[in-house]
């Protein structure tokens, strides 16, 4: 499951890499000056989006007329496991995010479905090697296909990333908001994991509050530990809770900033999208549960400062 890797030729060379307008999109992006391993920019660490079968039109259309953005190198029938599967494929470039959507028509290898997200980095074989220096696991060894060179690998308390390096990596506009990967955590693993996310990314944290408030994940009444960090590979928040979470919290992997929620649900709501959890506020946002067509759950948020 390839992020930006499916933006190359994929099944032949008619299949140009070509995103958008040219101009914009696709000239090759230049190589960043960092150590290895070194994400293109925080528009390279794609969400990854698993439909149910035959939504990815229906979904597209949902998130475009959300916000914004769209959807191209849309394929059918595609392999891009280190096994044999078959799935067909779209690319969402839009201001808030980008993503990959799959929906397989064979069952996904593990595993699989269980990354959220494909980091881009300069080498990959090196990227691995490090993200074991930093106390993270090796899931899926680098394998080669069509349009690159892939890995997946796990950091502590079960977060899975999958590392990406296209042959031709394409150039990708800069977000207008970076999204947040959203980690649940326990206490017990908030120490390892924070050791090797940090080291691994280059990241650093931003803010650490103690006593948040856990009305954010839908644990009204209680306190959590809240951790913020930024990186080359995007943002993070990290909730240290009891586990004790109602549903749907946890289902959503990635928070989406808007200058105004309520007319975002708006959007989706007549596109097909339910909201799942109503706008309430909590640590300086107002912020709503989504799930789009295909089961796509999403956390969304408007900043009250």
């Amino acid at each position: 499951m390839i992020s930006i890797r499916s933006l190359a030729p994929v099944l032949a060379s008619t299949l140009a890499l070509t995103i958008g307008t040219p101009a914009a999109h696709s000239a090759t992006a230049p190589a960043p000056a960092q150590h290895q391993p070194v994400s293109y920019g925080q528009q390279y660490a794609i969400t990854h989006v698993y439909v149910e079968p035959g939504s990815i039109p229906a979904f597209d259309h949902s998130w475009e007329a959300t916000f914004g953005g769209t959807d191209f190198n849309n394929f059918n029938n595609v392999d891009v496991t280190p096994t044999p599967s078959s799935e067909a494929f779209s690319f969402v470039s839009s201001p808030v995010g980008d993503l990959s959507v799959f929906d397989f028509h064979t069952d996904a290898p593990y595993p699989f479905r269980q990354e959220r997200t494909g980091w881009g980095v300069v080498d990959v074989d090196a990227a691995v090697k490090a993200a074991k220096r930093s106390g993270a696991y090796e899931l899926v060894s680098p394998f080669n296909d069509v349009a690159g060179r892939d890995a997946i690998i796990q950091f502590p308390g079960g977060l899975n990333t999958q590392l990406w390096l296209n042959f031709t990596v394409p150039k990708l506009p800069k977000l207008t908001t970076v999204p947040e990967n959203r980690v649940y955590i326990t206490a017990d693993t908030l120490r390892p994991f924070l050791s090797s996310y940090l080291r691994f990314t280059h990241g650093k944290v931003v803010e650490d509050k103690h006593t948040a408030d856990a009305a954010e994940v839908g644990e009204a009444g209680k306190t959590m530990r809240r951790v913020s960090i930024t990186s080359p590979f995007g943002k993070a928040v990290v909730f240290v809770t009891d586990g004790h979470l109602p549903t749907p919290y946890g289902q959503e992997t990635t928070g989406y900033q808007v200058d105004n929620l309520d007319s975002t649900l708006a959007k989706a709501t007549a596109t097909g999208a339910k909201v799942l959890v109503e706008p309430h506020t909590a640590n300086g946002r107002s912020s709503a549960v989504v799930k789009f067509p295909g089961g796509y759950v999403v956390e969304v948020h408007q900043n009250l400062s």
